[in-house]
């Protein structure tokens, strides 16, 4: 980047990739600091302004933003991981104080009345989004309590109850009005009670079910997966046959097998159709479940429910093998052998979910594919009925929590410029700042001593004792050494490097004190043969070089974002301040006043 060109989101989404990685824009390296701060209170409330549930995402993220943690790029091969982002998450919630008088207060109602169709991660951030701007919202679940699919599809092993009470309870605070064991069997006549807008954000509530055969004659030993979990999770089912199959290889099948060895199950085996690296579930459940001695057959494919005197004795299955055809496309095909018999006395479908919606009358202007999914803006999550929108698993299948928060987020703006009469599709800006981190000669206000340790494991329960009860949390979390330990890790990804070519007088001292030889003062050129004339070639042409204008002598200034590690010792060393560390901070566009039509301003410029 030229000192003179405007410094935007675009490019330090190149830089500050984990913030990106997050669908809910949560300011990962700015809770991380706060957290080696022990500043637990305020690095949670950081986290609840972005993703709502920092306690609950604590133990159950996806970890979108993982992947993209820079940590892993300056490892050596021994490490090669990420900064345990998500479980910093919970050490915030499990080590804050009582923030409850921190958190926003019911607003004066502004006449409005909005309503919302299920409990869940989706429908809650719309609500408490559009609470502390004076709207009446009015949540409706056909359950007891809220939280939606978080409360009844995720085992108690992993997700505690009163971290879902808590949570949902900070949001039901706000004036949101809860009806409880209310199921919607007509959206016509919820339109009909006068609310504003409407927001459906029930989940897929309906697990796929595999009509092979002798399925029907062994009905009583099969279970859909989300189902079964939900009638364990409300204690409606208690035990499981001693041999038990799990077919699937997402987070859900994981989540069965797991419980099924809590329930009696002794030789629990989850079947999947294809490779081990390639099910879906996350790598960490796919460890988790082995670890508790759960095994994974891969390369099956379900052929038939075998009965023995009418009663379910096992399943046969097809041997597959993968190829790659000319086009590079990867199938599975059968080797040709014969058929493997797996003894069972109960088999968990997770094969995946799929919506439903028979309560939505098709006469009232809401269009659906051929999927039969509503038709959905993916920008303003608005339906072709003007005041129906869609949000988390209901909007686009199924996906995970975070990325029903966002949806609420999204879906909150929208439903605030509809209720005002304006554009949806014009999205409120994100605000962008940059402040200098320099608070003396050799001091900042960021810790940038960056430790060698490798990625720290989460404590487990023992799992003789693990194994015994189903409500008994596994992981114990960090406690507070560790998690100090973990957060120093950070590379402080959002407090960047900024250059000066104005005050450079080219000592290259920057360059002798860079521990990653990743600043370089070369002539200028095309960007494919400059990064193999860098003083460490930068090869990850998925990562943006940092590029100055002309200098003095004619060369330019190039630096390797990839493996920086914002160490600020470059800036340390510079006797002009050419060099300077900024922190970014980045604040997506949210629902209220701040999303109305604002008079432009320019951003912050370099130099």
């Amino acid at each position: 980047m030229r000192p003179t060109d405007i410094i935007s989101p675009d490019y330090f989404h190149k830089v500050v990739d984990c913030q990106w990685a997050c669908p809910a824009h949560t300011p990962v390296p700015e809770y991380i600091r706060l957290i080696a701060a022990g500043r637990y209170s305020d690095a949670y409330l950081i986290n609840w302004e972005s993703n709502v549930f920092p306690g609950v995402l604590g133990r159950t993220c996806d970890r979108p933003c993982e992947p993209a943690c820079r940590r892993s790029r300056v490892e050596d091969e021994a490490g090669k991981q990420p900064v345990a982002i998500c479980r910093l998450k919970r050490v915030a919630a499990d080590y804050k104080d009582d923030i409850r008088d921190r958190l926003p207060q019911p607003a004066p109602r502004n006449g409005r009345r909005i309503a919302c169709v299920g409990a869940g991660p989706a429908s809650l951030t719309v609500a408490r989004d559009l609470a502390v701007q004076g709207y009446q919202v009015t949540v409706y679940d056909s359950e007891a309590k809220a939280g939606g699919f978080i409360r009844s599809q995720i085992p108690k092993f992993r997700l505690p109850e009163e971290v879902i009470d808590e949570e949902t309870g900070y949001i039901l605070d706000l004036g949101v009005e809860l009806r409880a064991g209310q199921r919607i069997d007509s959206l016509q006549s919820l339109l009909a009670q006068g609310y504003e807008a409407v927001f459906i954000g029930c989940g897929a509530p309906r697990g796929r079910d595999l009509p092979l055969p002798g399925r029907a004659e062994a009905a009583p030993n099969i279970h859909i997966g989300i189902d079964w979990l939900s009638s364990v999770s409300f204690g409606h089912v208690e035990k499981i046959g001693r041999r038990v199959i799990v077919l699937g290889g997402g987070n859900t099948a994981m989540d069965c097998c797991r419980s099924a060895k809590r329930l009696g199950g002794e030789q629990v085996s989850v079947i999947v159709r294809s490779g081990f690296d390639e099910m879906k579930a996350s790598p960490w459940e796919k460890e988790d479940a082995q670890h508790e001695g759960v095994t994974i057959l891969n390369y099956l494919a379900p052929k038939a429910f075998v009965l023995d005197n009418g009663k379910l004795c096992g399943m046969q299955f097809e041997a597959m093998a993968a190829s790659t055809d000319a086009a590079g496309r990867r199938t599975l095909t059968p080797k040709g052998e014969p058929e493997r018999f797996v003894a069972c006395d109960d088999v968990l479908i997770a094969v995946g979910q799929e919506n439903a919606f028979p309560w939505i009358e098709r006469d009232i202007g809401l269009a659906f594919d051929e999927r039969g999914m509503p038709v959905v803006d993916p920008v303003t999550f608005q339906s072709s009925a003007a005041r129906v929108f869609f949000g988390g698993d209901a909007a686009f299948g199924p996906k995970n929590i975070i990325t029903a928060v966002a949806h609420g987020h999204a879906a909150a703006v929208s439903i605030d410029k509809f209720c005002n009469g304006e554009d949806l599709r014009q999205r409120p800006p994100p605000t962008v700042h940059l402040l200098s981190q320099k608070m003396g000669i050799h001091e900042w206000s960021f810790d940038n001593a960056v430790t060698s340790d490798h990625r720290f494991k989460v404590p487990l329960r023992d799992v003789s004792a693990a194994l015994k009860n189903i409500r008994v949390e596994v992981e114990l979390g960090y406690d507070q050494q560790l998690a100090l330990k973990e957060a120093q890790r950070c590379l402080n990804c959002d407090v960047q490097t900024v250059f000066s070519d104005s005050l450079c007088i080219e000592c290259d001292a920057c360059v002798d004190i860079c521990p990653m030889d990743c600043i370089s003062f070369v002539e200028n050129g095309e960007e494919g043969e400059l990064r193999e004339r860098l003083k460490a070639p930068a090869l990850n042409l998925a990562q943006a070089l940092f590029v100055s204008g002309n200098l003095k002598t004619g060369r330019i200034m190039v630096k390797d974002e990839d493996v920086c590690l914002h160490c600020s010792l470059c800036a340390e060393r510079c006797p002009t301040g050419a060099w300077d560390m900024q922190k970014f901070f980045f604040s997506p566009g949210r629902a209220g006043p701040a999303c109305r039509p604002q008079p432009s301003a320019p951003l912050r410029q370099i130099g």
